[in-house]
Parts: C-alpha cells; structure tokens; sequence
C-alpha cells in the first residue's frame, strides 16, 4: 500500500444509495470512463449472487455478469466496488478492486484498468476510497478528494445523449421430428449466423435525429456495415481513437442529432426519453447495378421436420457523449449491445422451445434516485402480478436499491420514447391534460419552527364544473376522490381510468351500499363511502379518522404528519357538507402550531394555475387564521380518510 493520492473520486449517486444495506457484502460501483472521468461514480449495484462459501468477496461472477449486462447500458460499466463490513479498510479495499476487476473481464473482457476499492465504515456510515493501478492491482493508494456532486443530473447529462435501436428477428426452425434434441443446436447456430450479419457489409444502419418540432428540419444518415469499424475492441482510449477517425458521414457527432437547445436531465427522461433513433436495414443490392428479378429456390426436405418459428424482440439503449461520432457509437455500443442482448434472450428462449415458447420483451425505467436508465428483460407471458413476475421486480429492486413497497418497475412505468415537446407529458401517456401538483406553487405556511410533511408523488386537480360537467354544490367529495384516484394512477398502483360521477354510483350501488336509484342522482358521498370505492376499484384499504368537531382537528396533526411521511397518499376531509383534499401538515410539536394544505375541490373556473393559487383554492390553512376566523368549524364533525399505500413491487 502507498500513500495518499492526489486523484479525486466524484460521486454522483446519493451517498445514502452507497450505504443502503448494513449486511456484509459487494456494491459494484457503477461509471462511464469512456465519457465520464474514470473515478465518476454515477450509480451502485447490489451483488446478489455470491459463491456458497460465506465469503462476501466471493460473488458468482457468471450469474452476475449475465444480469448486469442486461440491466447496464452501453456507455456504463464497472469502474470498482464497495465493500459494506468490518475489517482493515486497506485489505477490504485491495479484495473489492480485485473483485470488480474480475467483474469486468466477465463482463465486456475489458483489460486491465484503474478501478475504485471503497470499503464503508459501519459505525460512522463514512466512505473511504481507494483506487487502484491497472498495471498493478495490488498498488493501492487513498484518496484524498472526495466530492458528492450537487448537481449530478447536469453533470451526466449535459455532455451526454441516449441511442436506441429496436430490432425484431423471426428465425424458421426447421427441427427433425426424430431428432429433437438437436433443437438448442439448430437455434443457437442461427441466432449466432443472426449474430455475425449485424457486422455485415451490406447491412444498413438508419440513423435518425430525436424527436424535434414541426418546424425543425429532420437530421438523419444511413452508414452502412462496411463503413464501420467491425474490430472489436474494449479498450477506453482506442474506442475515443476510433470516433475520431472517422470521416464523411461517418465522423458526424452524436450533437448532430439533437436540438441544439438540447435540455436533457434524468428527470425529463423520466417523463418522456429522448434518444437517436437506429434502424437496422438489409441491402443485399448495394453494388448490383444490373436489373433482375426476385428468384424463389425449392429444397425438399429429406425427413419429416417439425417447423418452429422463434421470435426475438430486440430494444437496445446506450449513452454516449454528445462530440462521440455516430460511426464509433454503432461500432462500440449498438451491435455490441444488440448481440448481448441476442444472447441472453437466446439462452432464455431454447430450454422452452419445444414447449410454450417465452414471448421475452426488453423495456427501459429510469426509476428516482437513479441517473440512468436500466433495461428489464419480461415474460409477457405472464401478468404482473404473476407471483414469478413479482419475484423478478423485488430482485431488480434489490439490486438497484429501491424500496420494497412501491411499483417502480411496472411496464407501465416504462420509459416513453417520441412525446418531447408536448406540454404535459403526464398528460399524453396517461391520457389527461389536467393540472397536476399544483400545491408546488403555493407560498409557506406561516408555522414557525414546523416540520413539513406532504403527499409522496403527482396527482391532478380535480374540482367542480370540470369537463363541462355540472356538479356544483353537491360534488365535492367526489372531486376529492378523483384527485386521490389519480394519485394511485400515476404512481402505477393502478392502471384503470379515473372514474366519473356516474361510475362511482354505480359501483357503490354494485356492491350494494346504495339503491339503484342513486346513479344519476346528486345525492352527496362521504368518506365511508370513498373508502368502499377505493377498496372495490384499486383494492385500496382506508383508515377513518373521526372527530368530533373542526377544533379538534389540530389534535390530529401528529398522527397527519406520520401517514404522509409513511404513505404519502391525499386524504380526504369530510365535514358537514364540504369535502377538502389534504396534501400535508407543517406542525410544531413543541408549541402545537400548525396548517394544513388544503386543496380545495369547490373551486369552478378555468384550469389556471396562477388564479388557483393566488386565490386560495390551494394553500395553507390555520384551522384559525389571524383575523380569528376558523377554517373548520366548531359544531360540524370531521371524517378523515387516510387511503394506504399498497405494499407491492
């Protein structure tokens, strides 16, 4: 071991991400040292496969590998590890550079390289790092600078862009009835000749400029496979070599493909991914130039044969700096991703060939806290709440370090490619272009020395006469309810559509709580009733709050606080005749001050944001205000619906 070193590892991924697990163990420290520096830590991954010795730096670098190179997108790659447990740091720290410089090779057989070993310290939650030289693993020095990226977003993305390429490949297998074990033979013999044609010559690569405004013009090439670099090679500084050779079209920048005024953040991809369109072509014909006619050839088959039609979906994405040239991109990211991903589904595929074939489909999320995007492979074979498709969702979890307790990885949350510049995102893919969130413009609260607690996630604002519909004085709660909903819709608890008046009688006459002359009525709905339709449409479970009268509702504050900070659903308040939408508390436990941030549903104009705000129909109120008037009234009681939050992956 050596002293200190004056290199600085950058880490880019919240640091509570790196300390996630207090069980001894691997996180791969997960980088781009291609279009990153070499020590930028962007993200972590769990190792979860480990050889049955009980020794933490003992991983099963096959079944590991073989996850991570489907969930990892091209351009990222492991950059080092850290090792969560006691123990001398300098050894911990030698045995995760070790470990992570196997993973590599395992990987993308990636040489030899200097790679990050971070061990953590249990008791102080601190991180030290250490980095390690390529030309000697075991030459190991400290680091001195460590910084945590404020704005790690700007940092990945400012430079950086997304390639897409999908691909569908139909492969007839023609298999011998007497010979059917033969069959993984034949399918793994042509999905390598599949394989080998994605570098051939005359195969063309369409290559198309991300979704722009109609008034921009369309930017888009055709390189074909000649033109290409078809030597693999994974080294980081020949790969940058090699994007800079390029000439023609060939040395066009990935930047010639976006906007100019390109404003890119994993946020914004999490909305709505932006990334260079590439289309894989065939063009048998490039250098005939003599005219002839399609001619068909007949083969007899020698022997009865059973004739199977495989599938394979491919959808590949990859990160690449804006300045590298599209030539280099194909060569280094697409094809290679392309044929891995081939691969894997491959080895999915053969062992139910003869069976009910898998229908294997990739898909792409950018959950929170998380800088890039991953990439699923699923069986649609099965339904999402297939216990087997469950298992699979924890395990991603898992890995990646999400909670437990939340669909964050549901097709229906995958990204959505081709709606940029649409003015509400939400609203094209969930088919609604209402207000949503619209208490993030609503000034403080007044509390002095509060704690804020308020709803986890987006909703829309629903509220009287909207959609023309006229329910003023009488559907209030039936606002609420919509609100609330959408709540669930769009953290993907539930995918049905936000129901009208009309439908939220019926079901309350369907499960036989109201007579059949209800539907159509305008007779007015509660919170027990909210909870009955909840329960029968999401089979969402409610808790009731009573009190007696709008004094005591301050006294309900604390408990108020604990269901946003552990929910983080709305909650409906009914009182007498009116019905509010609750988004959160700001409460001092100390002096029993607080306010409640009310999004009221009475409200009956335009969708404007502005005039909501500024008039009050979203906002903080004291249940008594400082002209001493009482927002909640003395002589009504009160019913507290606090919906729960499903406990689901």
């Amino acid at each position: 071991m050596e002293g200190e070193t004056g290199r600085c590892v950058r880490v880019l991924c919240p640091k509570k991400s790196l300390l996630s697990s207090k069980n001894p163990g691997l996180r791969w420290l997960i980088g781009s040292p291609l279009f990153l520096p070499p020590f930028a830590v962007v993200s972590s991954f769990r190792c979860l496969h480990a050889l049955p010795d009980d020794d933490p730096y003992s991983p099963d670098f096959a079944k590991e590998a073989d996850e991570i190179r489907m969930l990892l997108l091209r351009g990222f790659n492991i950059i080092g590890a850290l090792f969560v447990g006691d123990g001398n740091w300098e050894t911990c720290a030698w045995k995760a550079v070790e470990a992570s410089s196997k993973m590599r090779k395992f990987l993308f057989g990636d040489g030899d390289c200097d790679l990050i070993g971070a061990v953590t310290d249990l008791i102080t939650d601190d991180i030290h790092f250490f980095v390690s030289h390529s030309t000697n693993v075991e030459s190991m020095e400290a680091v001195s600078t460590v910084v945590f990226e404020d704005n790690p977003e700007t940092y990945v993305w400012e430079k950086g862009c997304l390639l897409r390429c999908e691909l569908e490949l139909k492969l007839p297998v023609f298999v011998p009835l007497d010979k059917t074990s033969d069959v993984a033979e034949i399918v793994s013999s042509l999905v390598d000749e599949a394989a080998a044609k994605l570098r051939d010559p005359y195969v063309a690569y369409l290559v198309e400029g991300s979704n722009v405004d109609t008034d921009e013009l369309s930017r888009s090439i055709v390189l074909h496979g000649m033109e290409l670099d078809s030597k693999p090679d994974h080294s980081d500084s020949m790969l940058l070599k090699a994007s800079m050779k390029e000439s023609g079209a060939k040395d066009l920048a990935c930047s010639h493909f976006y906007l100019k005024d390109k404003n890119i953040s994993s946020s914004t991809i999490r909305e709505n991914a932006d990334a260079i369109q590439i289309a894989v072509l065939s063009n048998q014909s490039r250098n005939n130039c003599k005219s002839a006619v399609p001619v068909a050839e007949y083969f007899p088959a020698t022997e009865y044969a059973r004739n199977l039609n495989v599938n394979f979906k491919l959808d590949v994405l990859c990160y690449a700096s804006e300045d590298f040239t599209i030539a280099a991109a194909l060569s280094k990211l697409v094809i290679p991703g392309l044929i891995d991903q081939l691969n894997s589904i491959k080895k999915a595929v053969i062992p139910e060939l003869l069976s009910q074939q898998p229908q294997l489909c990739p898909y792409h999320f950018l959950p929170p806290e998380l800088l890039h995007p991953v990439t699923a492979i699923y069986d649609l074979r099965y339904g999402e709440t297939e216990m087997k498709q469950g298992e699979m969702r924890r395990s991603l979890h898992s890995r990646l370090g999400l909670p437990l307790d939340r669909p964050l990885l549901r097709i229906a949350n995958a990204l959505s490619f081709g709606m940029k510049n649409t003015k509400d995102t939400h609203s094209v893919k969930y088919g609604s272009s209402l207000l949503k969130n619209v208490h993030a413009e609503v000034p403080t609260s007044g509390v002095s020395g509060g704690i804020i607690s308020l709803i986890d996630g987006s909703y829309e604002y629903y509220h009287y006469l909207l959609y023309g519909f006229d329910d003023n004085g009488w559907g209030c709660a039936y606002r609420s309810l919509q609100t609330i909903i959408s709540w669930y819709r769009l953290q993907q608890y539930a995918s049905i559509g936000v129901p009208s008046h009309r439908e939220i009688q019926q079901a309350l006459v369907d499960m036989g709580d109201k007579e059949p002359s209800f539907v159509g009525s305008r007779e007015w709905i509660g919170a027990i009733e909210l909870s009955y339709v909840l329960d029968k449409l999401l089979g969402v479970s409610c808790k009731i709050i009573n009190v007696r009268s709008g004094e005591e509702l301050p006294e309900k504050c604390r408990e108020l606080s604990i269901h946003f900070q552990t929910q983080g659903t709305p909650v409906m308040i009914g009182g007498g005749v009116l019905a509010y939408t609750l988004l959160g508390v700001d409460y001092n436990q100390a002096s029993g001050d607080c306010a409640f941030l009310i999004l009221d549903p009475h409200y009956t104009g335009n969708d404007d944001l502005k005039k909501i705000v500024n008039g009050g129909w979203c906002g903080w109120k004291k249940a008594i205000d400082s002209k001493g008037r009482n927002f909640f009234l003395k002589d009504k009681f009160y019913n507290l619906l606090l919906p729960q939050r499903p406990n689901m992956v």
